[in-house]
Order: structure tokens, then C-alpha cells, then sequence
């Protein structure tokens, strides 16, 4: 069966990964947490001090970072790794999560993180989630997915996520982080977060991931049969 690019892209959130994640293993696809690199150049930039507000100092700083996923036998999922180091849960901490919308939108971050992502694609076969994966780092994907929900809901899901590894968290916290980087996501210069104009809107709101991942693979077994010729 042809093999396609499937980009996943929305707000904080939605579920991105965990639906991306799904039909990788559903598909026997590779995934691709575009998420994650922000998140450990941010974590980069954190440790050594890095003035993301400077460029010299921002191109600087990148010339030390070399990312990379190693694939976890036991999970079977791909993990960030930070020059070499195994940072996967590092990155996933309030720290990180306060600042990687900021370093994200550095123009300098985006143009090294998007210079990997293309690279990546080139064998097809893959699901890649962010921000600007279906408008910018891969504009031809043959399925482009748009994950909204809404605020109350994406807030408990955040919520219940950060909650597990930090019992001083607050739902007024998550709700103030979320809507910062909607914004700051959706309002940057550089490859803001918008919906493609081929992309599928998909509002799981009210879905749960059986049917969505149900819906979602119909969209794929779709998507195959018109790119195959």
C-alpha cells in the first residue's frame, strides 16, 4: 500500500500527539514529535542561559544543539534525545511549557527546527504534529489534519496531564499557560499557527480516541486510494 506524509496540527492541547502516536502504530508509520524539538531546544536554551531574545546569541546556541529520536523498545515510540542525552521527560515539565511558545517563535529556532522536520520526510510513511507541519514544513502532505477543542475541556486534559507529576499545579495556571501560547502560537510572525486550506478540521470535543482514531483512519484509507494512481 502507498505510503503518505500525514501532518497533525492544532492548538495545545487537542491530543495531537496521542492521535498521531495511534495511527503510527496503526499504520506501522514513523512519528514524528515536531513538539518535542521545540520543547528540548527550549529546555537547551534554559540550561545555558540562552538570551532567546538576542539572534546572535540564539544562532549561536544553535550551533550546540543536535537533536535526534532514538526509538524505545519497550514503548516503541521514538524519545528526544538532546546532545545525546535522553530528555524526554525533561522537556515535558511546567518549566519548559511556560517558555517553548516564546522559543518557538523565534525565527532563527524555526528555520533550524523546520531544516530537520523536511529532512525527515523524505520516505514518507510518516506522522508528524506541531504547528506548521501541514502549511509549512510539508505544504504537499497527502492528509493534513486541524485538531481544535474546546478551552474547558483542553484545559482538564492539560490539567489532569501535569497534575500526575506535579500535585502543586493549578487548573488557574494551566488555563493562563494554554491561553498564552494560543496566542502567542497563533499571533507570531514566523509560521503562525493556522489551519491549512486542504486540512480536515477535527473538533474531538466530544470524541472519544476509539472514535476518533476510527474516524481518522477512514480519512487515511481516503486520502491512500486518491494519491494512488
Amino acid at each position: 500500500m502507498k505510503k503518505i506524509i500525514i501532518t497533525i496540527d492544532g492548538y495545545s492541547s487537542c491530543g495531537k500527539s496521542t492521535l498521531a502516536k495511534q495511527l503510527a502504530r496503526k499504520l506501522n508509520y514513523t512519528y514524528i514529535d515536531s513538539g518535542a524539538m521545540y520543547r528540548a531546544i527550549t529546555l537547551y536554551f534554559i540550561q545555558n542561559r540562552v538570551d532567546w531574545l538576542s539572534t546572535a546569541a540564539v544562532v549561536e546556541a544553535l550551533k550546540n544543539i543536535h537533536l535526534e529520536f532514538a526509538l524505545n523498545s519497550l514503548t516503541g515510540l521514538g524519545e528526544m534525545y538532546l546532545n545525546n542525552e535522553n530528555v524526554e521527560h525533561l522537556i515535558r515539565e511546567m518549566i519548559v511549557a511556560e517558555k517553548v511558545s516564546e522559543v518557538a517563535a523565534v525565527k532563527e529556532v524555526r528555520d533550524f527546527a523546520v531544516a530537520q522536520q523536511k529532512k525527515m520526510g523524505v520516505r514518507k510513511g510518516m506522522v508528524m504534529d506541531g504547528r506548521d507541519i501541514g502549511t509549512v514544513v510539508f505544504p504537499h502532505a497527502e492528509l493534513k489534519i486541524f485538531m481544535t477543542a474546546d478551552i474547558a475541556i483542553r484545559v482538564e486534559r492539560r490539567f489532569k496531564e501535569l497534575f500526575e507529576k506535579n500535585k502543586n499545579v493549578s487548573l488557574d495556571e494551566v488555563k493562563e499557560n494554554l491561553e498564552l501560547r494560543d496566542y502567542i502560537d497563533a499571533n507570531r510572525e514566523v509560521s503562525p499557527l493556522r489551519k491549512a486550506e486542504d486540512a480536515i478540521i477535527l473538533d474531538n470535543s466530544n470524541l472519544n480516541l476509539e472514535n476518533q482514531l476510527q474516524l481518522v483512519m477512514q480519512w487515511v484509507e481516503d486520502a491512500i486510494m486518491a494519491h494512488t494512481s
